[in-house]
């Protein structure tokens, strides 16, 4: 969840007060992981799914997560940027077992518990990367939530471009510009973000890994294919987020290749704690809050939480106080289903666990970065770069490779064998049939197209949303009369 500041306007004194701490906390984190430890050779997961609130009645956008969380009263849901937009986390897991039905178990009681609350509201709790029927309009200042963090990013981000509004222009299957003064066009995407913790010894490796990976995984899970009713790329919520917070580093470089939303800038060569060094050097802080009594690294945390890589590693604490450091995946989509929801994660954990073990670094930083925009852009369609050095299909690479692959993983893990089956079995079938879900909604969308009397767009979410609550996979939904 994104932190809680109590004010929005910071003087240059609490500014270069930040920077200072920022500086201490940076050689701190350095010195604590330097120190002999014994490693936790456990491996934990957990995850934050994001949800679009709408009107029952028009499916448009319904901006009352106000109402909606007070009356849901829980400690692991939240307000997200826009007003119509709530996100649930889990509780977090050991990686092993039957986790992967324990967290289907548990996504699927949370929201059994907060369809009734949205029913009173007069609304419906939606799944998707982005929402049909949003349209330019919604996404005003009037939507945005009622947090000061918000409101602060918004501020800066805005002074960060010395004015400068912030433009979409996103070239898919068709062409998107848009220009808003205010940082809301991020609300219009919607995200599955999967945490990952390993031992602290394979940290590094998990990273390379899943900067390799992050490609295949966002292919085959791909569910954002529209925005503002224009057919865009497979995840067009790639370039929204990327394009919608702008901003780079330190004065001259500020337009430079080190942006905000980004897929990094290279691996891990020696330490995690490169990236926290980073941060530190090449990224002025856009929420400069100074605690008074501070919890350890909380100026440290605070600045990396404005620094949205798509691999993205996270200071957190242990049960006994300890810290750690976890991976968060940032690029996946909400929905299409819960099954396909846990699937897609069964096939990032695979996978990453799986290449931790192999040099990843052998791929090129480069490609394994244009295997992202490839796989964004153009979904099973796409062709990537392995370690092979060889160019494969999306689809034959997923198939005959990958998820194999993740499989192997899986059972080092220790997962159970029948969710492991039972998981990995929708990803493949799913690839098989090329129906991810934004093959999906791009069908059905041309299966209306000759249907002059219908809002396509509402009508593409209707039967998207009555798919949905079945809960089946996004393959077995079928397109319909």
């Amino acid at each position: 969840m994104g932190q809680e500041i109590d004010h929005t306007v910071f003087s240059q004194e609490e500014r270069d007060q930040f920077k200072h701490n920022l500086a201490t906390e940076t050689q701190a984190l350095e010195n604590y992981f330097s120190r002999s430890q014994a490693d936790d050779d456990t491996y934990v997961a957990g995850f934050e799914l994001e949800a679009c609130l709408v009107d029952k009645t028009s499916l448009r956008p319904a901006p009352v997560n106000g109402k909606f969380l007070e009356q849901l009263d829980s400690d692991l849901a939240s307000a997200e940027l826009a007003s119509f937009n709530i996100e649930f986390n889990t509780e977090p897991l050991p990686l092993c077992n039957s986790a992967l039905s324990d967290f289907h178990q548990q996504l699927s009681s949370t929201i059994t518990e907060a369809l009734p609350i949205a029913h009173k509201l007069d609304t419906e709790l939606l799944l998707c990367g982005i929402l049909p029927t949003l349209k330019d309009e919604d996404l005003s200042p009037e939507n945005m939530s009622r947090m000061k963090r918000y409101q602060a990013l918004n501020e800066q981000v805005l002074a960060a471009r010395y004015g400068h509004p912030l433009r979409l222009d996103i070239v898919g299957h068709e062409h998107l510009v848009s220009e808003h003064y205010n940082v809301m066009l991020e609300a219009a995407a919607t995200s599955f973000q999967l945490h990952l913790k390993t031992p602290f010894s394979k940290v590094r490796q998990a990273y390379n890994a899943a900067i390799l990976v992050t490609a295949p995984v966002v292919a085959a899970c791909a569910n954002s294919p529209f925005l503002f009713g224009r057919d865009l790329w497979a995840e067009t919520r790639i370039p929204v987020f990327e394009q919608s917070v702008q901003s780079g580093g330190y004065a001259g470089a500020s337009q430079g290749p080190l942006h905000r939303v980004s897929y990094g800038s290279g691996y891990a060569r020696n330490s995690i704690l490169e990236v926290f060094r980073e941060n530190l050097e090449h990224f002025p802080p856009l929420l400069p809050m100074v605690f008074d009594q501070p919890e350890p690294f909380a100026h440290l945390r605070l600045h990396n939480g404005t620094l949205w890589r798509w691999n993205r590693p996270l200071v957190g604490f242990n049960k006994d106080g300890t810290a750690h450091i976890r991976l968060e995946l940032r690029s996946l989509p909400a929905g299409p289903s819960i099954k396909d929801t846990i699937a897609n994660a069964a096939l990032y954990f695979g996978l990453v666990r799986y290449y931790l073990d192999h040099d990843c670094c052998q791929l090129e930083f480069a490609l394994a970065k244009d295997n992202f925009y490839q796989a964004a852009r153009f979904g099973l369609k796409a062709k990537l770069f392995w370690l092979d050095q060889k160019r494969h299909n999306m689809q034959d690479l997923l198939i005959n490779k990958l998820i194999p692959q993740a499989h192997e993983g899986l059972l080092s893990l220790k997962i159970s064998p029948q969710d492991i089956d039972h998981y990995l079995g929708i990803v493949q079938q799913r690839v098989a049939s090329g129906l991810n879900g934004s093959n999906w909604q791009r069908q059905r969308r041309a299966s209306m197209l000759a249907d002059a009397q219908q809002d396509i767009m509402y009508a593409l979410t209707r039967d998207y949303l009555a798919a949905q609550k079945e809960d089946r996979p996004v393959h077995l939904w079928g397109l319909y009369d």
